[in-house]
């Protein structure tokens, strides 16, 4: 993972090798067209979106990109993701295989759906209150 601070999502990928960079601006891509709507920033360090509160991040490590979709419902997406290495908040997409470009887009679709019900909860509670 990269040791300094980045302004911006296009500073972050352009601190890494052109293979890295690549890998980066799919997943980037991705995001985008399932998440139109959302906002590119950095948290933590990490390329983030954000969308009615954090949807996703990303990070470059060593072997492997971790993506972060944060809180995980790793639960909805347990089979799918039994190729992968996860932890409690994070899934591994190793640099030798391919991105898994179809359970990058369920998940960030899936993670919209949470933030919009969040969100709406959230509005009712107030009205509410």
């Amino acid at each position: 993972m990269r040791k300094t601070k980045s302004a911006d999502i296009d500073e972050y990928i352009a601190g890494f090798p052109a293979n890295i960079q690549q890998r980066l601006k799919e997943i980037r891509a991705l995001i985008k067209k399932a998440a139109p709507d959302a906002k590119e920033t950095i948290k933590y360090s990490m390329p983030t979106f954000t969308l009615n509160g954090n949807l996703v991040h990303f990070a470059t490590f060593n072997n492997h990109i971790g993506f972060y979709p944060v809180p995980t419902q790793a639960e909805a997406f347990k089979k799918a993701l039994a190729g992968y290495k996860t932890g409690k908040n994070a899934i591994q997409f190793p640099f030798d295989r391919p991105i898994p470009a179809g359970l990058i887009t369920k998940i960030v679709k899936f993670r919209i759906k949470k933030n919009l019900e969040k969100a709406l909860l959230k509005k009712q509670q107030y009205k509410k209150g």
